[in-house]
């Protein structure tokens, strides 16, 4: 730190503190503009939304989801009947039920709208698998 502070009253001291990162020898660097904090930017998503109405048991999909980006579920509609969001490895030859601490995740009975999933695999894609009773499903997976 190359200006100085001045101090003020009624104190008469302040006190300092850094931030600061590994220098790549097990040394603490201070962080500045000549060491900044190291990070990485990333890129908005590029996913085109998967939307549109379903009135009977079905499947709608694919999404192709960008990476690091939450995906969001958004469902409107009057409509009986439950939506689970499902993802693929294979272009949806296998749907495989999201799940979180082995319980599953992603499963509705009403209208929504919430995130559901950040995908980081490449190739991965999600699925909207719809059993319906009664009534028309709006639905939306986007970024």
């Amino acid at each position: 730190m190359s200006d100085s502070l001045p101090l003020q009253a009624p104190g008469g001291f302040a006190p300092l503190g850094a931030v600061g990162i590994d220098d790549g020898t097990g040394h603490l660097a201070t962080v500045s503009r000549a060491s900044p904090l190291p990070v990485t930017t990333v890129a908005g998503s590029t996913s085109d939304p998967l939307e549109g109405a379903i009135t009977a048991t079905g499947l709608a999909g694919p999404f192709h989801p960008s990476s690091l980006d939450p995906v969001y579920c958004t469902l409107a509609g009057e409509f009986t009947g439950t939506v689970r969001v499902m993802r693929s490895l294979d272009g949806g030859e296998t749907l495989h039920p999201l799940t979180a601490g082995g319980l599953r995740w992603a499963e509705f009975a009403g209208p929504a709208c919430e995130p559901v999933w950040i995908e980081s695999e490449q190739g991965a894609s999600l699925w909207l698998d719809c059993t319906l009773s009664s009534g028309t499903l709006e639905y939306r997976l986007s970024q």
